[in-house]
């Protein structure tokens, strides 16, 4: 039975197009604020959707994300609620996938089976752990795999010929990408490192390959989807919220709009890439 995630990039593969994976934070900057722009993403253009579980000590996350996860968390926001946001979104959207990004500790301690049981009842389809290494696959990744959830891994420029088939081996939905070291939402990779590190990744992969970290505007979206399966967009789209909210942290009239406007304009620029076209100059 395959999943709504690996139906989505069979359908893009299809279209001949990348997909544009959109990440926020569950309950930033408040339940009903998030869960009604999240709502509104895939009539933006967001193929995928990851959804941050908030957590007190997002430490591969940089500034923007790291605010709002902190955010949610004053807001009230839980797992508990994150598991039902899923659920509230899913009753009216049967096709856009959810993964669910973030740390372990908050999945450990609402107990690792109950948390699958919950998850797949709400509707996710995925979940990013980021530090959770293959050597612990035993904790999360292969009950998840064995309870019917794709397990996405993330690779990096340091991951190496030697170490990827470790990564790799119990991934499935899709790789990630992460095209630059350090934190999140901090710098880019060049197009000629990323197409590099793309084309060795499928010599290991038939996954689709999704590339992230870094990627602000719609040019550098477009330059991301003529490599790979996918552009993940994150900080940009955190930064964009937070532009709209007051001294004390609380939405401004307007704050949905201002954010898909963002996600149109990077959705328009990876449903341009891959158009000869339009690369060539031709009319």
């Amino acid at each position: 039975m395959t999943t709504r995630i690996e139906r989505r990039f069979a359908e893009l593969k299809g279209e001949g197009r990348a997909g544009l994976v959109v990440f926020v934070t569950a309950g930033d900057p408040d339940y009903a604020t998030a869960l009604d722009l999240v709502k509104a993403l895939p009539a933006a253009g967001a193929d995928v959707i990851e959804l941050g579980m908030p957590f007190t000590d997002p430490m591969a996350d940089g500034p923007a994300i790291q605010a709002s996860s902190l955010r949610a968390l004053k807001a009230g926001q839980t797992m508990k609620k994150t598991l039902s946001f899923v659920t509230e979104f899913r009753a009216g959207d049967p096709k856009t996938p959810i993964v669910l990004m973030g740390y372990y500790n908050p999945i450990y301690s609402y107990g690792v089976d109950a948390f699958l049981k919950d998850a797949l009842a709400a509707g996710v389809d995925g979940l990013i752990i980021v530090d959770l290494p293959p050597e612990e696959d035993t904790e999360l990744c292969l009950p998840a795999l064995k309870a019917g959830l794709n397990f996405i891994r993330l690779a990096t420029p340091t991951t190496d010929d030697h170490r990827l088939p470790t990564v790799l081996k119990n991934t499935s939905g899709f790789v990630y990408y992460v095209s630059i070291l350090g934190i999140t939402g901090t710098k880019s990779a060049s197009d000629a490192d990323i197409a590099k590190a793309v084309t060795r990744l499928k010599r290991h992969t038939q996954l689709p390959v999704a590339v992230g970290f870094g990627i602000r505007n719609a040019d550098q979206a477009r330059a991301v989807a003529e490599q790979a399966d996918a552009a993940v967009v994150g900080s940009a789209i955190i930064a964009r919220l937070a532009e709209s909210l007051d001294a004390h942290g609380k939405p401004k009239p307007g704050l949905k709009e201002h954010v898909l406007e963002l996600v149109r304009d990077l959705a328009g620029g990876v449903r341009a890439a891959r158009q000869p076209e339009k690369r060539s100059g031709a009319a």
